[in-house]
């Protein structure tokens, strides 16, 4: 096991909550059913092998601290929208990177996957960048711009900015409930149920003592679905 040293100092600068270094490679993986590796290589990069001699890929989200390989609930949200692209059209992440570049240098952004304008102008502009780069035919750019929304409709934000994420416990239905969220200033930001805001952990030790799915959806005064979908989010964490 890695154990983490940072003092105070670190996390002086920040102030806000959905900036704070607070999941772990592995279990953000969980969260949004990514490889670990795959997310560790967009936060921290890898090293890999090539005829030439070794060579770095460097990762494409910024984390808040370098020093410290903890995501915040920015960059989880991030890589959401990331994983879209990696997991649905399995686009290399060089084309993603200069497309995101592109994006960023015309929108003046640092954030470009989760800022209000790319929801709003960016995601045509940076599909049809994509799309280019990949010789993507007019159909094949409707599609990605249509899983693209689908996963930003996942994204709540105030004063335009992201404040929640509602992951998907599912990954074959892109119109599936927003039963479950993250929100960094609940529960320490570990998902909880939309509706009561009880933390899936505690629905799933319950259940796993013996309370029926039914019984929770009483307790909770929410839907059996709901119920279900919490225990997918936690039960995919634990065979994982």
């Amino acid at each position: 096991m890695i154990k983490l040293q940072f003092s105070a100092d670190d996390l002086a600068d920040l102030k806000d909550a959905r900036e704070v270094p607070a999941y772990g490679i592995p279990l953000a993986a969980h969260y949004l059913s990514l490889p670990v590796a795959t997310l560790r290589s967009w936060t921290v990069g890898r090293y890999y092998e090539t005829e030439a001699g070794r060579k770095r890929f460097h990762p494409l989200l910024q984390l808040p601290n370098r020093k410290i390989p903890l995501l915040s609930f920015f960059n989880l949200t991030e890589a959401h929208v990331l994983s879209a692209l990696r997991r649905q059209h399995k686009i290399s992440l060089d084309r993603i990177r200069v497309a995101l570049k592109y994006v960023s240098k015309e929108f003046g952004i640092l954030r470009p996957l989760i800022d209000a304008s790319f929801e709003t102008d960016g995601v045509d502009l940076f599909v049809r960048k994509l799309g280019r780069l990949i010789d993507a035919s007019e159909h094949g750019q409707l599609m990605l711009k249509n899983v693209m929304e689908a996963y930003l409709r996942r994204i709540e934000r105030e004063n335009n900015v992201v404040v929640r994420l509602y992951p998907f416990t599912r990954l074959d239905q892109l119109d599936e409930p927003k039963s479950v969220l993250i929100d960094p200033r609940v529960a320490f930001g570990r998902p909880v149920l939309a509706g009561c805001r009880i933390p899936t952990g505690i629905i799933a030790e319950r259940y796993k003592a013996g309370d029926s799915i039914e019984h929770l959806a009483r307790d909770y005064d929410c839907s059996p679905l709901d119920i279900q979908e919490a225990l997918r989010c936690e039960l995919r964490l634990e065979a994982a």
